[in-house]
């Protein structure tokens, strides 16, 4: 029996180790440090942080892991692959000098400017005074990045030049650490979002999908932006036409780049891209799953994706035929706690998720406590659903949502309202 360790907490690392659970060759699953959902199938381990990386190799030499996964940007950037691999360990995800494709968005701007890959127009700022210059020149709304990780928090779009001020002055006295000495304005996009997915081990690459998600906490996308409140797959928005053109203009020339600074790329490749007139234009890079994203593009793999993953690691992508299942349309939705994404309580008792039959519940922010479930982050419960149509999936998800006894949590009421129309993709 093969061993797997997965790194990580959230809703995506709980589907992570559901798509492994379902493997045929039935591994043993070790995850760190896991959620009261992921204990459910496999082991915790205590006593370990993500960061910990000579403890986790530790760990993996004594337990002797077959391989890695690892589910988050933050473990991925401070270099946990190079890490594993010097002392011999198989590990799936980039490495640190790839990883900064999207732990630096100044870089990712950088190997988009050098190898023609189309995107915003843009300018790096290191203080305010500048930087709101700039803004009020490029006008209204305009794009503001933090050019490091700020968990997913870190992209405002400002409507005027007093949420610019405010915006810049925020991020420049400190809001997001270290992730905000440097920012980027650059030119507000207009058309809708798509986040397309592709595996890769350094030299080849597979396409995994498209999936849609909702940033802003609000309905009808008002509020700030969060981690993610929801999302749906696959896209009937984008076709073999686009994705082709993705595919060409985006996607290669990004993985030739890197190459080219001797920075292969292994592991997921996420593009958040915008499309407008059926032209895609990259927004931004992720080097792994998105949350919520990786809770509807998993379950549509008919392929073993324990052997999928393998022949990544290997550099063997270009012998795997992989399988879809196309009829299957999923929509998930996000409850979180009351307050998020800003001041929000933890430690509110969750019940009912047992009786849930018609939709499949991971859990993102949760602990086991006193045999109960408690809400232990803003993020906390990922409800997923499947029909022939969005519209079945839809009511399928809510009506999970509305069964589950938590007066503390909420949700979006219109995640892929519209995706069985052929209007706003949003």
């Amino acid at each position: 029996m093969k061993k797997i360790l997965v790194i990580g907490s959230g809703g995506r690392e709980h589907a992570i180790c559901e798509a492994f659970r379902k493997s045929p060759q039935k591994p043993e699953i070790f995850a760190l440090p896991g959620n009261a959902g992921i204990a459910e199938i496999a082991k915790i381990v205590d006593g370990v942080r993500q960061n910990e990386h000579q403890k986790i190799i530790d760990f993996c030499q004594h337990k002797k892991i077959d391989f890695v996964f690892v589910g988050p940007e933050q473990p991925l950037s401070d270099g946990i692959c190079d890490d594993l691999k010097q002392n011999g360990i198989r590990v799936f995800g980039p490495s640190k000098k790839a990883s900064r494709l999207e732990g630096s968005k100044i870089f990712m701007k950088k190997i988009a400017m050098e190898n023609a890959v189309p995107t915003a127009a843009y300018e790096t700022f290191s203080n305010a005074k500048s930087a709101l210059e700039f803004a009020k020149k490029l006008g209204f709304p305009c794009v503001i990045k933090t050019d490091g990780l700020a968990s997913g928090k870190g992209v405002i779009i400002p409507q005027n030049f007093d949420e610019a001020k405010k915006t810049i002055t925020e991020i420049f006295a400190g809001k997001f650490g270290d992730a905000g000495k440097n920012i980027i304005i650059e030119e507000f996009l207009e058309g809708f979002e798509v986040s397309y997915f592709v595996i890769c081990d350094g030299k080849n690459f597979i396409p995994l999908g498209f999936a849609h998600d909702y940033k802003r906490v609000g309905e009808n996308d008002s509020g700030t932006n969060t981690g993610g409140m929801g999302t749906y797959a696959p896209s009937p928005f984008v076709d073999k036409k686009i994705e082709e053109e993705i595919i060409t203009k985006i996607i290669r020339p990004t993985l030739r780049g890197l190459e080219n600074i001797d920075a292969p790329f292994k592991g997921i490749l996420f593009a958040g891209l915008m499309i407008a007139k059926n032209k895609p234009k990259l927004l931004e890079f992720n080097i792994r799953f998105g949350d919520p994203e990786t809770q509807v593009i998993l379950p549509r793999i008919k392929s073993d994706f324990m052997t999928l993953i393998e022949a990544a690691i290997d550099g063997k992508l270009n012998k795997f035929h992989i399988e879809f299942d196309e009829e299957k349309k999923l929509v998930c939705v996000v409850m979180c706690a009351k307050g998020y994404p800003e001041n929000y309580e933890k430690g509110s008792e969750i019940k009912g998720l047992a009786n849930i039959k018609t939709a499949k519940i991971l859990h993102a922010g949760t602990i086991r406590k006193d045999n109960k479930i408690l809400a232990n982050g803003g993020r906390v419960l990922n409800i997923i659903a499947d029909g022939k149509t969005f519209a079945e999936a839809r009511k399928k998800a809510y009506e999970a949502v509305d069964s589950i006894d938590w007066k503390e949590g909420f949700v979006r009421r219109d995640i892929a309202k519209k995706a069985d129309c052929n209007l706003n993709p949003l």
